[in-house]
């Protein structure tokens, strides 16, 4: 029987399992932050991507275009435009592995809920007395 100051076993039990809902729920609200986190980051890196790529279609075009007439009058046609193209494609490929080496950057599983996650299943898997 329970005295005046002890709480009873569904008590305690109902105690418990309010405490796993607010663990479970604060895990989910920091996943949610993490995950909004590497979105942004991912964000950033298609767009330096995107523009890398867009200016060095656009460089390829233009500069193919002008350079080739350029170039014509010094080597063979096919020659200066093999050589405008090979710049243009230089400058494409810089930019755009500056945005792959952003894009690596991004961490998919979100890391403190994971050592979280973690902490609390070893938590919840000991034995108690």
């Amino acid at each position: 029987m329970t005295g005046e100051g002890e709480r009873s076993m569904a008590a305690v039990l109902q105690d418990i399992v309010d405490n796993v809902q607010q663990i479970v729920g604060a895990e989910v609200r920091l996943a949610r932050i993490e995950v909004r986190q590497e979105v942004e980051k991912a964000t950033r890196s298609v767009a330096l991507l995107s523009v890398g790529g867009t200016i060095a279609a656009l460089a390829l075009a233009l500069v193919l275009l002008a350079c080739v007439y350029a170039l014509s009058m010094v080597v063979a046609p096919w020659g200066a435009a093999l050589i405008v193209a090979g710049a243009a494609g230089a400058i494409g490929g810089v930019l755009m592995a500056a945005g792959m080496k952003q894009m690596r950057r991004v961490v998919v599983a979100p890391p403190k809920t994971v050592a979280t996650m973690k902490e609390n299943l070893q938590w919840t898997n000991t034995p108690t007395k």
